[in-house]
């Protein structure tokens, strides 16, 4: 066991103790996680590396050092704890572009990375944000979704998810590079793999999803029900080894393509896999590729691997037995845990498995940590299930973070169970439910198991998510109560003002993208961009797979099932011509430029700082370049503080209307060529609800200067 004290840190419980010493808890664990962040950057020899994508879908480490100290800032924001940002240029760059999804930016070119000196600096002005609102803050406990101290312990836990996908990332860095972290101790228990065989696992019907009310931290996923009648079937006693694993190696499994699915033997191809890929073939030999060294292989510890690559070695382990193999469902994962009786982590003394890097800071062993008569239940390394991820009965979406969860229930995100070595905070605990694409590489590998039982899941999958299928509606639901859809008439009232010039337009607000699509039939290049992951996500995949589906509620529990195709929507031209990012319109990137039109498409009274963004729009403009303004001017408090109001309040007794406010924000910069005139906009609620609007429009433009 390592008893350095940053490895044996535990999610709170947040539902015990007095206020005072809940907050001296989770002040420490802040502190130790910030800590334990800035001693995984300690492993870079050459700072240079840090600006290398290790991957070329994601970005450089040098962005993942800001991102976890920009989520602090940004999510508090959100959520109204704080109102001033600590640097807009840096909280912008480092706040979104995690994963490979159609709508982060990871074009290199793009960015003007700050150096290593720069980005610790901000980090150190975080921490002492941090630290002062954890001193200062009033809360009550329990602590719930509605605490601002839960928003800090979301980035508490964000960080430590990041730790290990940073580590991923630094693991497939040269080695030169790098070198050992002091206070790491890798496992030097190595040899020969030990036999693997199939024990029985007794069917029985479990319950899996998390209660509102549970006292550790949960993301969004995590909470709901779902009961599961699990079917007997036969389990490995040990997660797949390096030993066992090679095999299939030897065996030629990565030349042959029947055991691959379509989509497996795609990225083999593409990648040229012959091979794990932190394995190093040696003459002779093999070594193995941890965080920031190599070691001779180590045939006894778990092999790590991808969804892919696991799903091909079942499938030659089938036609080499004679026996169904596959990988568990979440369910069959769940049962081995929930048979093997293990404590959650934080009720633990001693972590019971290599997991919370409390015993090694790498893998160990498949034989070492026995539950029951099975290995490694939890820990060592996560283990890859057969089931995409999806929200349970009863999910929510967490309205700080709404992009967690949602952007990957599309299918392509399979769930990894049971945590690693450097599993920590909430990614250690029983319920922790996390996803990645099939082919992304974490410190994972995976338990096989026999079974003739087919795992079942619903792959035509209707969106139901409340706001999303609301915007689905109003945008392409068609015109209501005689009065044409808003979303054309915005778009045909921003090409009839365009001007001469229609090469490149922005759409800001843009939702599930129905007015970027339009835009598209007379711009060159049209960008739309939402705050709301959710809503772009249906924008992004009528683009890459043609349609999108969803249920509406009509009356009661009756809901209509809907789907949007490509074709049908007249826009199968377009394809080439619109993008699609998420954004936040108050603080965008400096890279969004150049534009012949900006339309603000009816959330300028959602923004938290739409006084900034009219005065700084400009920028982004070209000159002649004409700015449309849709809005309704309903100001909450909610959304947006008074003190960013644009007109809606009354100053030394005078009413101050958002028309004339909007002017004198505008007018340095541009000049007003039309309106206001008003659009009606008409949005169904159910079958015979719908709720009416109006939306003030002006047209303004760049003044030559």
């Amino acid at each position: 066991m390592n008893s350095n004290p940053l490895f044996n840190t535990k999610t709170p419980v947040l539902n015990e103790g007095t206020i005072e010493e809940k907050r001296a808890e989770i002040l420490c664990y802040f502190h130790k996680t910030f800590d334990i962040d800035e001693q995984l950057f300690e492993c870079f020899s050459d700072q240079k590396a840090m600006y290398v994508k290790a991957d070329p879908l994601r970005h450089p480490l040098i962005f993942y050092y800001g991102h976890t100290a920009t989520f602090y800032i940004n999510k508090l924001i959100i959520s109204k704890v704080i109102f001033n940002r600590i640097d807009p240029k840096l909280e912008s760059m480092f706040a979104i572009g995690v994963d490979e999804m159609s709508w982060d930016d990871l074009d290199t070119s793009h960015y003007d990375w700050p150096t290593v000196d720069e980005v610790l600096v901000y980090r150190n002005k975080v921490r002492k944000v941090i630290d002062e609102l954890i001193k200062s803050l009033t809360f009550n406990l329990p602590i719930g979704w509605d605490s601002p101290f839960w928003i800090i312990l979301m980035g508490i836990e964000h960080e430590r998810i990041h730790l290990e996908t940073s580590s991923v990332l630094i693991r497939q860095l040269p080695i030169a590079c790098l070198k050992p972290i002091k206070a790491w101790q890798i496992c030097e228990d190595t040899g020969p793999a030990p036999e693997n065989s199939l024990l029985p696992v007794q069917g029985a019907t479990i319950r899996l999803g998390k209660s509102f009310d549970s006292p550790i931290y949960g993301w969004d996923n995590e909470y709901g029900k779902n009961k599961e009648v699990i079917q007997s079937f036969n389990a490995s006693r040990f997660l797949c080894s390096n030993g066992e694993y090679k095999q299939f190696v030897d065996a030629n499994g990565y030349g042959n393509q029947v055991y691959w699915t379509e989509e497996g033997w795609n990225w083999r191809t593409y990648r040229k896999a012959e091979h794990p890929l932190f394995w190093i073939p040696l003459a002779g030999g093999w070594k193995l590729r941890l965080v920031y060294t190599e070691i001779q292989m180590p045939w006894n510890w778990p092999v790590e691997v991808n969804y892919l690559e696991a799903k091909a070695f079942c499938n030659w382990k089938t036609e080499h037995t004679g026996f169904q193999i596959r990988l568990p469902s979440e369910g069959e994962w769940s049962l081995l845990r929930q048979n093997a009786n293990i404590p959650d982590q934080p009720y633990w003394d001693l972590a019971p498995g290599n997991i919370n890097m409390e015993h090694f800071q790498s893998p160990c062993p498949v034989d070492r940590f026995n539950f029951n008569g099975f290995y490694d239940i939890i820990g060592n390394v996560w283990q890859w299930t057969e089931t995409p991820i999806s929200g349970f009965n009863g999910f929510k979406v967490h309205p700080v973070y709404d992009d967690f969860s949602t952007p990957t229930f599309d299918l392509k995100h399979n769930l990894i169970k049971g945590g690693s070595w450097i599993s920590t905070g909430n990614e250690a605990t029983t319920l922790a439910r996390y996803a990645f694409r099939r082919h992304f590489y974490q410190h994972a590998g995976f338990r096989f198991i026999e079974s003739k039982n087919d795992i079942i899941f619903d792959q035509n999958i209707y969106e139901s998510d409340p706001e999303v299928v609301r915007h689905c509606e109003a945008q392409y639901g068609g015109d209501f109560l005689g009065i044409k859809n808003y979303y054309e008439q915005i778009a045909n009232v921003a090409i009839q003002y365009a001007g001469v010039k229609k090469e490149i337009a922005l759409d800001l607000g843009c939702r599930c993208g129905k007015t970027t699509w339009e835009l598209a039939k007379s711009f060159d290049q049209v960008t739309g961009l939402d705050f709301t992951a959710r809503n772009i996500r249906v924008a992004v995949q009528l683009q890459e797979q043609k349609n999108f589906k969803y249920l509406f509620p009509e009356e009661g529990e009756l809901q209509s099932y809907n789907e949007l195709t490509l074709s049908d929507l007249g826009y199968c031209d377009l394809i080439d011509k619109v993008r699609f990012q998420q954004s936040d319109a108050s603080n965008m990137k400096s890279t969004f430029i150049g534009y012949d039109l900006v339309l603000l498409n009816d959330i300028l009274d959602q923004m938290y700082n739409p006084r900034h963004f009219l005065q700084s729009v400009h920028k982004r403009i070209n000159p002649g370049g004409r700015l449309i303004v849709a809005t309704g001017y309903d100001w909450s408090e909610q959304c947006t503080s008074r003190n960013n109001w644009v007109g809606g309040y009354r100053q030394d007794g005078e009413q101050i209307w958002g028309e004339n406010e909007l002017e004198n924000l505008l007018h340095p910069n541009f000049t007003k060529i039309a309106g206001p005139f008003e659009l009606p906009s008409v949005k169904r609620i159910n079958k015979r609800k719908f709720s009416y609007n109006t939306i003030e429009v002006t047209i303004w433009e760049k003044k030559e200067i």
